[in-house]
């Protein structure tokens, strides 16, 4: 057979082109922010009230090497110690969740001693604050019990365990989502003019202004009422403890797919705002009235907030941000047309002249700002394309 008799082979096809890869966006720790947060815990805790400065002309290191204190009480160790642990444990776990398995347990025992030690060098010039090397060796203890404990999790397993966890129950990128969900319980502690009604400014920013802008031109600018802020009628209160319910329970679906996890969520999220709400009263008027707030236009708000978060679970996750959005808008607007009662304010001289001074400001901080960083991450999450699917 000749060379041309012969059959041409057949022309070589190409293989197909494989399908790309779908990339997980993987789940970034909340651990770092959660940190970071804390440290701002620590810190407003420490120099409060900072105010009234001044050199004693010493040296800020004298406590190092002063003899230790005559007086001291349990409440004090305990607070020491256990003040310091979370910062230690959540340092270690941000490292370990970042793969920064080696001198993890070193930098979260030393980061927050070396913190504490600035806070102490720095209570030198406060008046108010007295350093105490006692403190700082507590601090440090409890900074390493923390970062123990994290690696001790996470020799046995339990820090995967609960990266599997997370990543069956929320949607990637959920990071805002659950630091603002951890810090909702901090800021219910902080007694509130209506349960659950976080957020409530109006007045205070009025006040704040009028006061910032006293003795200036510019105190003329400020718009004034005709008819002062009257008290919430009891629907209105209803419908505050409504929305105040419902804010956590959209931030949660906003991140979670699966109708039954969003089912063990709101039961989850409604237990821990009952708790909040009356270790707070408790706090306030003592541990007799920590069900004191707990009237029937709470009662019937609560029972209408979690019928309402069971028929919302039905929505997709972009849905319930802007449902979200549109109950923390109604929330605000009702709840800022209120002003804050005579007992409220008798409350929070009682949380003024209280062992928890060092913390107060900082929970009402929370109370303040929560709605509002709420409605900012909600927005972003608006904001992105993302495919919807319930689980």
């Amino acid at each position: 057979m000749s060379p041309d008799s012969r059959t041409p082979p057949a022309a070589a096809v190409p293989p197909a082109p494989a399908a790309p890869a779908v990339m997980e966006v993987p789940h970034l720790t909340a651990a770092w922010p959660l940190s970071l947060i804390y440290t701002a815990l620590i810190v407003y805790a420490s120099l409060y009230p900072f105010g009234e400065w001044r050199d004693q002309g010493v040296s800020p290191f004298i406590f190092l090497t002063a003899p230790l204190p005559k007086y001291w009480s349990g409440f004090d160790v305990i607070a020491n110690v256990l003040g310091y642990a979370p910062l230690g444990f959540l340092f270690a776990l941000a490292a370990l969740r970042t793969g920064r398995g080696r001198g993890a347990l070193v930098a979260a025992f030393v980061a927050p001693a070396l913190l504490s030690l600035a806070m102490e060098t720095l209570q030198s010039y406060l008046p108010t604050r007295v350093p105490s090397n006692v403190d700082l060796g507590l601090n440090a203890f409890g900074a390493w019990l923390g970062a123990t404990t994290a690696w001790t999790l996470e020799q046995l397993g339990a820090l995967d365990r609960w990266g599997r966890f997370r990543s069956r129950w929320f949607v990637p990128q959920s990071r805002g989502a659950l630091v603002l969900l951890a810090t909702w319980p901090l800021a219910l502690l902080f007694p509130a003019a209506v349960p659950l009604g976080l957020g409530q400014v109006m007045e205070r920013l009025e006040a704040g202004l009028a006061s910032l802008l006293e003795d200036t031109p510019f105190l003329e600018w400020l718009p004034v009422r005709d008819i002062e802020l009257q008290p919430l009628v009891p629907a209105a209160e209803l419908l505050c403890v409504v929305f105040g319910l419902l804010a956590p329970c959209l931030l949660a679906y906003s991140v979670i797919r699966s109708k039954r996890r969003r089912a063990a969520v709101t039961v989850g999220i409604l237990l821990v705002g009952l708790l909040a709400t009356a270790l707070s009263s408790a706090l306030s008027y003592g541990p007799e009235h920590a069900w004191a707030w707990l009237r029937p236009p709470v009662q019937v708000g609560l029972l209408l907030a979690t019928a309402l978060a069971g028929g919302l679970i039905w929505l997709t996750t972009r849905a319930c941000a802007a449902v979200g959005l549109l109950v923390l808008g109604v929330s605000l607007s009702v709840l800022n047309q209120a002003p804050n009662s005579a007992y409220f304010w008798q409350t929070l001289q009682t949380w003024e002249q209280g062992r928890f001074i060092r913390f107060h400001g900082l929970a009402q901080w929370l109370g303040w700002i929560w709605p509002y960083a709420v409605v900012a991450y909600l927005l972003g999450r608006l904001s992105r394309r993302e495919v919807q699917r319930l689980g």
